[in-house]
């Protein structure tokens, strides 16, 4: 049997934590912003993925840069990543407010396996490794286009591909560990349908070699700038639901329930994911 996944966690709510996937969209908004998230997926499953994340995105006018940067742990059964990562974006200003955005991240990360949890079922297999944590750093580089209407951007993450070396064996290439690149494909568009109310389709794509490629699509629309709602969906995965007020344009509270439909459906062991966003923009 050959299992195959993505080693960086996602949000249904992605497009609403600045430079989550691209660091080139560090301060692209125009102003500066702090938030918490946390996810909890296949709710309804022992040792399933729970992310806490804290992030913050701000925006330098007079020096034509974003700095931004998020706080993260994701556990995952014995397993658990707690990570730093920074991020500086430099831009070119365009037309009626537009900017490019050239963008680099630096991430330190550490990875830990409870090896107590592991030891009953799978006792000394060399896999597991002969040291609980490791610690390691990585590198990701992205472009992004913002303007007043819309945004696209790309990116990559873990470029260096730093070796986890938890594997003790015959180290053959097909049993090496390390951290594989990402790469990432994102868009949105502000449809202003009158003179309340605002449409955004946004999409998003991640494709590295050794999973299968991952869409997901949706649409939010946001009603007097106060409260929003949203419909997606994650190819080959799940249907998300999501709402959320935002007061006096300046503190947004969001959340997300994500319906999965496969490899377990909420049908059959009530398998379902959380997300709850707080966010604060420092607006004038």
């Amino acid at each position: 049997m050959t299992a195959r996944s993505q080693q960086l966690q996602t949000s249904s709510l992605y497009d609403m934590q600045g430079m989550l996937h691209n660091p080139s969209t560090a301060g692209a908004n125009g102003y500066g912003m702090v938030g918490l998230t946390y996810r909890s997926q296949w709710s309804s499953l022992s040792g399933s993925p729970k992310t806490a994340t804290a992030f913050g995105s701000f925006d330098l006018p007079a020096h034509k840069i974003g700095l931004g940067g998020y706080i993260y742990n994701d556990r995952t059964g014995a397993t658990a990543r707690t990570g730093l990562d920074l991020a500086f974006a430099k831009y070119i200003p365009m037309k009626d407010g537009a900017r490019l955005s050239f963008g680099i991240d630096v991430r330190a990360q550490q990875f830990s396996i409870d090896r107590e949890k592991l030891a009953q079922t799978l006792g000394s297999d060399p896999a597991i490794g002969s040291s609980d944590n490791k610690f390691n750093f990585d590198a990701g580089f992205g472009i992004s286009y913002t303007s007043k209407k819309f945004q696209v951007g790309v990116s990559a993450s873990q470029l260096i591909q730093s070796k986890l070396n938890y594997y003790n064996g015959s180290l053959t290439p097909a049993e090496e560990g390390r951290l594989y690149r990402h790469y990432y494909l994102h868009g949105l568009y502000h449809l202003n349908v009158d003179e309340v109310t605002v449409i955004t389709p946004n999409f998003l794509m991640i494709y590295l070699p050794n999973a299968p490629m991952e869409f997901q699509g949706g649409v939010r629309v946001e009603h007097n700038q106060l409260f929003w709602w949203g419909v997606s969906y994650r190819a080959r995965q799940s249907f998300s639901l999501s709402a959320g007020v935002t007061l006096s344009k300046k503190f947004v509270i969001g959340y997300s329930f994500d319906i999965y439909k496969t490899p377990v459906s909420v049908y059959d062991a009530g398998s379902n994911a959380h997300e709850v966003l707080l966010r604060y923009n420092f607006l004038k």
